[in-house]
């Protein structure tokens, strides 16, 4: 690789393990994988999956910032997709025991090495995961740039239908470090 960049970045390890914005404690934690032990148990038993509800079908007037984003994107035909092994009530929902392996994924390791190659990070300046490009960005070697997207959130840069793409600021970057 010569140039690198990333938007709507992403650690599923850092969001597992600590919650947005660190809200998660460690005894938290400790309940979460107790309580995917106890479901991992009651799939053996039963055969079954027990999915979480992340995404629901029918929005519930008191969900989360978060849910309301996501789920204005994935339930919609704007970014649903149903795989052909699934229901449409799965789609986009996962179990909490698959959901604990990302506890021990730290996708920054080693992040430095990827120096003398330019890195690009573009989040949105109201996007909730805009903390995982800023640590990406603290991490990383040089040359690097973290970019942001003016009154953006985390899916408004996932496709150009918001027109909050940055498609000139990734050709920019591009022309200039794949010479």
């Amino acid at each position: 690789m010569k140039a690198i960049a990333t938007i709507s970045m992403y650690d599923m390890g850092a969001v597992t393990r600590n919650g947005y914005g660190k809200s998660r404690s460690i005894e938290k934690r400790k309940e979460l994988i107790v309580k995917a032990a106890e479901q991992r148990y009651q799939e053996f038993i039963t055969g079954k999956q027990i999915m979480q509800n992340y995404m629901p079908m029918e929005l519930l007037e008191d969900a989360d910032p978060v849910t309301v984003m996501y789920w204005g994107f994935y339930r919609t035909k704007r970014g649903i997709h149903i795989p052909k092994d699934r229901t449409l009530e799965l789609t986009q929902n996962r179990t909490l025991v698959g959901e604990m392996k990302f506890n021990n994924f730290y996708s920054f390791n080693d992040i430095e090495t990827i120096s003398p190659r330019p890195i690009l990070f573009i989040t949105g300046d109201k996007a909730h995961s805009k903390e995982f490009s800023e640590d990406a960005y603290r991490r990383a070697g040089q040359p690097k740039e973290l970019y942001y997207v003016k009154d953006a959130n985390h899916v408004d840069l996932y496709d150009n239908v918001t027109g909050k793409a940055p498609f000139c600021k990734l050709e920019t970057f591009f022309k200039e470090h794949l010479k």
